[in-house]
């Protein structure tokens, strides 16, 4: 088929498979899958029956969507990041936070040591590795970026992959992290401090009903343009920094803690 190959089909069928999946995982049986991987799974099946480019014969516009897409949703996603609720969270949250994160490095390395991926027929298993790393210390945001700044979005079914492992086990870590608590209290019993926060008092503030208005989206989108751009020429004078890991990260974490541009809607 022709047209498979065409851009506009292309672009036409994933934004559908989007809005697809956005609603199957908003349905009872499908909804522990969660869209990304519902929409990676749909659009692997669409891949390998001919209704859309694989990777192998990968068209123009999914360079774009790498080089560009990808890239600018994790800046959005980071403009929700408010520097300022550290504090809130409190001095014993950051050492417990950063201990986990340090412990899932430390069993990233030792697994990657033990089970040496890479001589399994694990293509980039290095990457693999750190991505696995990031998304149990920050979240998909994380796997997503260090898929893309080593390429791995562009092995189609690694990445399929990779995010089906992630989903089993994070389900398994979210399973224990909510029983653990329990048997940890009965063994070691704890009152509710006088002084801990409610969850209602820290939470931001939902402004689900504010209209969407066209300036604060077109300023939205020429911060998240801009911002690769400049990011992608810091890049060009110093190659050593990755620009979707560092410079688009660093710059959607600055720009995130302005005031005028929490207030713009849309984000």
């Amino acid at each position: 088929m022709s047209f498979v190959a065409e851009p506009l089909y292309v672009a036409a069928v994933l934004c559908l498979l989007i809005a697809f999946s956005e609603w199957l995982s908003r349905q009872k049986f499908f909804s522990f899958l969660g869209s990304a991987l519902i929409v990676i799974l749909a659009a692997a099946v669409l891949a390998n029956t001919g209704l859309l480019p694989s990777s192998r014969n990968a068209p123009p516009l999914y360079d774009g969507i790498f080089n560009y897409i990808a890239p600018l949703a994790i800046f959005f996603l980071l403009l929700d990041v408010k520097l300022k609720d550290l504090r809130q969270a409190g001095l014993p949250m950051l050492i417990l936070f950063g201990l986990g994160a340090l412990g899932t490095m430390v069993g990233a390395f030792v697994g990657y040591q033990l089970l040496a991926p890479q001589h399994h027929g694990v293509d980039k298993a290095y990457a693999v590795a750190g991505m696995f790393t990031g998304t149990y210390i920050g979240g998909s945001v994380n796997l997503n970026a260090v898929a893309l700044q080593f390429g791995v979005t562009k092995s189609g079914t690694l990445f399929a992959a990779i995010n089906a492992a992630d989903n089993i086990i994070t389900t398994i870590w979210i399973v224990a992290t909510l029983l653990l608590p329990r048997l940890l209290q009965s063994i070691w019993p704890r009152g509710a401090g006088s002084s801990a926060a409610s969850a209602a008092a820290i939470a931001p503030e939902l402004e689900a009903n504010e209209p969407l208005r066209v300036t604060d989206l077109s300023l939205l989108l020429a911060l998240g343009l801009g911002s690769l751009f400049l990011s992608q020429l810091v890049s060009q004078w110093l190659p050593a920094i990755p620009y979707v890991l560092t410079l688009t990260t660093a710059a959607a974490l600055i720009l995130a803690q302005v005031p005028a541009i929490q207030r713009l809607r849309g984000g």
